[in-house]
């Protein structure tokens, strides 16, 4: 029977590295894969899964309209699809987790998401929200924080290096406005206003 499974981690741990690794070890074996990643992730070129490492492929796009089972199962008519695989699916609502869900256990078709467990403010998403909820596998993909510590959290910092304890939840950026850290240095962060020092 397929599976839901749910990769999560804080930022800079390697997850769209570990998606597009996947989908080639599927297509290798002449299996066909479906892709999907958020469109309100504008860093790199839209419609792309894009790694930092420079690995790239060509993805469908979600926002929080797209009905994701409708789409899957009209492409699985075409060509019967191995596996499906979602980055940046903490921006999936919870009817799409469930729409998820039910690609599995109706239409028997894995389905693979990788995305942010918390935001800056130590909230869940509301996509990983429901992934953690109804995913039959957790997995934990590890990062690193300054101290060397795994880093679990998502520091947000304005353009001064400040440290933003408030605003919206999404505000897409790279690496000068999200640093991945540890517990201890993130609570450390947001009670000094500033990044730790790591020593």
């Amino acid at each position: 029977m397929a599976k839901l499974y749910f990769y999560y981690s804080s930022m800079n741990a390697g997850k769209s590295t570990t998606l597009l690794q996947a989908d080639f070890n599927y297509r290798e074996r002449g299996m066909a894969t479906m892709l999907w990643t958020a469109a309100i992730d504008d860093r790199f070129r839209a419609g792309t899964i894009t790694s930092r490492i420079g690995l790239e492929r060509e993805a469908n796009l979600f926002d929080r309209e797209t009905d994701l089972e409708a789409a899957i199962l009209e492409d699985h008519r075409r060509t019967p699809l191995s596996c499906v695989l979602v980055d940046e699916a903490q921006f999936l609502t919870r009817a799409q987790v469930f729409a998820l869900a039910r690609v599995c256990d109706t239409h028997n078709i894995p389905v693979i998401a990788y995305g942010l467990r918390t935001d800056f403010q130590a909230e869940l998403f509301e996509g990983s929200q429901y992934l953690l909820a109804l995913a039959d596998s957790l997995n934990e993909i590890k990062a690193v924080c300054g101290c060397g510590r795994k880093s679990t959290m998502n520091l947000r910092v304005d353009a001064s290096g400040r440290v933003a304890r408030e605003g919206e939840q999404t505000e897409i950026g790279g690496n000068d406005r999200y640093v991945a850290m540890c517990r201890r240095h993130f609570m450390v962060a947001l009670r000094d206003g500033m990044l730790p020092d790591y020593r």
